[in-house]
């Protein structure tokens, strides 16, 4: 199984970006990071809109696509690699996870998701989000292996 992260906005140096690598480079499937941006300045309905068909268009044809949403589904560490695991056995080959910018997702991309999956109620910085879904993805991994890594 294959994994994207296909997100809005890029992220510079600096600490957001070292954790993000410190688990991503943990991680035994293959994973991509790609940042995606709308250069053009439009207006907040419009963006959102145009954000989602940037995040759509990374995700490989077929893609079981995860949305992260506060409005999303909240899955406890063990759900979550529960979830990886059915997708892995029912030889799903390419997962997408799709970040949004700062107004979120639009309906038509929700519409698509296979899953739509919130860390809570709190915003969250999407940079961060990145780090904390790949920390979430090392979890699972290390769950499905039987590693003591998990703490419940």
């Amino acid at each position: 199984m294959k994994l994207l992260i296909a997100c809005i906005g890029r992220t510079g140096r600096g600490p957001e970006r070292d954790l993000y690598q410190h688990y991503a480079g943990r991680i035994r499937w293959p994973l991509t990071l790609r940042e995606l941006e709308e250069k053009r300045r439009l207006p907040p309905a419009q963006l959102v809109l145009r954000e989602g068909e940037l995040l759509l268009a990374a995700a490989p044809a077929g893609a079981t696509l995860v949305a992260l949403d506060r409005r999303g589904r909240a899955l406890d560490s063990q759900a979550f690699a529960d979830r990886l695991a059915r997708w892995r056995d029912n030889s799903v080959s390419d997962l997408a996870f799709l970040i949004g910018g700062a107004e979120g997702h639009a309906e038509p991309l929700l519409k698509q998701a296979d899953l739509v999956l919130s860390f809570g109620a709190m915003t969250w910085p999407h940079q961060l989000a990145r780090a904390m879904l790949a920390e979430q993805i090392y979890r699972a991994q290390q769950l499905l292996a039987g590693h003591p890594y998990h703490r419940a």
